[in-house]
C-alpha cells in the first residue's frame, strides 16, 4: 500500500487526509468544550487547541495504520 491516495487523478498523501479529519474533529471537540465552560480552566486556549489537534491526529494515524496491517 502506498502512502498516497488518488482523487480524480491527483495524488494526495494520507497524512493530509488524516490531518483534515483531525482538524474537523478538533474543532467539534473545541466547540463542545467551550459550551461546557472548560476553557475557563485552561491557561492558554490556543496552545491547548494545538495540543488537542496533535493528540487527535495521533489517534487517527494509529487507527488508520491498524486498519491497513
Amino acid at each position: 500500500m502506498t502512502g498516497e491516495f488518488s482523487f480524480f487523478g491527483m495524488y494526495f498523501p494520507w497524512l493530509m487526509l488524516t490531518s483534515l479529519l483531525a482538524l474537523v474533529a478538533t474543532r467539534l471537540i473545541s466547540i463542545f468544550l467551550a459550551r461546557m465552560g472548560f476553557y475557563r480552566h485552561v491557561w492558554h486556549p490556543p496552545l491547548f487547541d494545538v495540543a488537542l489537534f496533535l493528540v487527535v491526529l495521533g489517534i487517527f494515524v494509529t487507527l488508520f495504520n491498524l486498519g491497513r496491517s
